[in-house]
Order: structure tokens, then sequence, then C-alpha cells
């Protein structure tokens, strides 16, 4: 999985070099020192992830994921602990604070989910490593915050290019689409009902039969969603002994 540092410091990207070289499966494909070299080297490298320092001089960490229209997972490094809230809202995988602890930055490691490239690649060199799909999501609507687990979650609706969530009596919206969600969570538990819904499985009730041989499910909370045909036979042969 290719990493690029962006910090403008350079002894705090050697350390971070440094504790890097014990995680074998991050490449290091580049450094930059602001925001500037940074979106350069985004276009160039292509990183699945970026260790993003917040406060830099001419843009700052946050100004540069404002510039990207579809930033690599960020992981955040940093001197300052009053970022935090700011972070998740961008949906960081992680906050670190410098000096940075070997067992933070492998658990924040951890959270990386590989990309498709990523995975053929080391599908190709060695036998497959059990990935680990996004567990919980900061969310923030107006003046409220929850930290979510996915698996609370009964229902994710696709408005545009944002994700309404519908967990017990809750349903905020969130800056991500459904499809970049979908590659996140665990198959085992979600599934894709329509072109606008993904459900938890454990969370359907009820199964009816549509028109056209479609499914109608009825999901926890009374949301109901008409299948396709073709998610329909999905769902038939997913869920069928």
């Amino acid at each position: 999985m290719k990493a690029l540092l962006i910090d403008d410091e350079r002894i705090a990207r050697a350390e971070l070099r440094r504790l890097l070289g014990a995680h074998p499966e991050i490449e290091i494909a580049g450094e930059a020192r602001n925001g500037k070299e940074a979106l350069e080297q985004i276009a160039a490298l292509t990183p699945d992830v970026i260790f993003l320092d917040i406060q830099m001089p001419g843009m700052s960490g946050f100004e540069l994921l404002e510039r990207l229209d579809e930033p690599p997972q960020v992981i955040f490094t940093t001197a300052f602990d009053q970022h935090a809230l700011k972070a998740f809202e961008a949906n960081a995988l992680d906050y670190l604070l410098k000096p940075i602890a070997p067992e933070r930055l492998a658990n924040a490691i951890k959270k990386l989910v590989p990309t498709r490239v990523a995975m053929a690649t080391s599908t190709a060199s060695s036998p497959a490593a059990p990935t680990t799909p996004l567990d919980r999501v900061f969310v923030r609507d107006g003046d409220r915050c929850w930290m979510v687990q996915f698996t609370d979650i009964v229902l994710l609706e696709s408005e545009g290019n944002y994700t309404r969530l519908y967990f017990g009596v809750n349903k905020p919206l969130i800056p991500r689409s459904l499809a970049v969600l979908e590659e996140r969570l665990d198959p085992a538990i979600f599934f894709r009902a329509s072109r606008q819904h993904m459900v938890n499985l454990r969370a359907i009730e009820r199964i009816d039969p549509g028109i056209s041989d479609n499914l109608v499910i009825s999901v926890k909370g009374g949301h109901k969603i008409d299948m396709s045909r073709r998610q329909s036979l999905r769902l038939r042969e997913l869920m069928s002994l």
C-alpha cells in the first residue's frame, strides 16, 4: 500500500519513516513539505494513504483535503490535540499525536482498507491477508455527534454525493457517497439492495414478493425497499440454504 508523508518538519518525516519501517505492507512512495508539494505528489503518485500534518505554512492539512476531489485514506499526524473533532469530521481513519507511539501507529495502520490494486498485488505475490472493514464512523449532524458502530446502522440511503444513515431514531447525513462507503463496509453484513440503498442483513424483518418476481424487504424502523430483479435474485441466493 503506497503512502505519502506530508509534514513541513524534516525530523518529523524522518521519524515517521523510521516507524513505518516496522510495517512492510506500507510502501513510502514520497514525501511533501507543504500543501503545494502534496497536491503535486498526490496527483503523480496516487497514494493509498497520506500521513498528514495539520499546521503547515501556506496551506493547512484541512485546506489540502478540501482541494482534493477524491482524497486518499487519511491518518493525521500532529502535535496538537484540539483538531481531533474536525479531523474525524473529515473522515480521517485516525489522529496520531506527536511524538507518535509505535503501538498507536500500528493500530492506525490496521484500519487501512486495501485498494483494489494493492489487493491484487498482494494476492499475486503472497497469500491474502485478512482485511479490516470499517467498523465505526464519527458522525455529526448540526450540534449532535455520535461514534456509531456500523453494525447498529440498519439502512444507508444515497442522496447524491451524501449518504443518510439510519440508526435508532437518528438519520444524519454524512459527506460520503454510498459507493465509497460500500467499499469500506463488511459485505457479510451489508447488502446493496438497490442503487440508492444498502441494508444491514441482520436488520431485515420481512421479505415480501413484489411485482415481476421482485422482492420488497422491510428493515427495522419501518423502512421498505423495492429491489430490482437482479438484486432480488442475489438476495435469494445469499440467504437460501
